[in-house]
């Protein structure tokens, strides 16, 4: 493989795994979600209603191609 088809390879690479995080702006929400073209991972941090003892949901969230292998939130 030549010197530019090696650049090409690792910068498609690049682009399919490095995450983009996106802060979510939703109402009682401080969420943070990255994500790259194959994944996504949310860290999630939201207020739940009408909890007095824990108010708050905290936890990740991860999908690999759309589905989702990880989740403790709660």
């Amino acid at each position: 493989m030549s010197g530019g088809g090696k650049a090409t390879l690792v910068a498609v690479l690049l682009i399919l795994l490095i995450p983009i995080p996106v802060h979510s702006t939703k109402e009682n929400d401080n969420s943070t979600e990255y994500k790259a073209l194959l994944y996504t991972v949310t860290d999630v941090q939201r207020e739940r209603r009408g909890y007095a003892e824990d108010p708050y949901e905290e936890g990740i969230i991860i999908k690999v191609l759309g589905k989702e292998i990880y989740n403790n939130v709660g």
